[in-house]
């Protein structure tokens, strides 16, 4: 069985032009409990957050912003509910595959891991936006 939780697509993103900033829209789906039973999986997913914004911001990425999902507007909502989104910029897809595949990011991940039962990242090359250029 895949552990889809884990499943980093290092191939495809390298496949993609690598010439400016990316944005990975992440969307994250909450377990109940955190798996490893210390408390709830938001309870799981901050300690993950205290930890991977160092190695982002190591990587000279940023959080751009995030927010409470509240409802599937368009689409079916079994298929796409999420608890929680976030968009997190970095300067280059390396970067992000730097963060991603580093033994620091490997401890972090086992507090995501206990926090998420879903979270897909999807990198996002910006068309159009009215947010200020970092």
């Amino acid at each position: 069985m895949i552990d889809h939780l884990n499943v980093l697509n290092v191939d495809l993103l390298q496949a993609l032009p690598d010439d400016g900033p990316v944005t990975m829209l992440n969307l994250m789906r909450f377990r109940e409990r955190s798996r490893d039973g210390n408390g709830s999986g938001w309870d799981a997913y901050l300690r993950y957050s205290a930890l991977s914004i160092k190695l982002i911001k190591a990587q000279g990425g940023t959080i751009v912003w995030t927010g409470e999902a509240q409802a599937v507007a368009l689409g079916v909502p079994e298929a796409h509910r999420w608890d929680y989104v976030a968009l997190v910029r970095y300067p280059s897809r390396a970067s992000f595959i730097a963060m991603m595949t580093s033994s620091d990011y490997a401890r972090a991940n086992v507090e995501r891991e206990n926090a998420c039962t879903d979270h897909a990242i999807v990198a996002v090359r910006e068309t159009y936006t009215k947010l200020a250029k970092p």
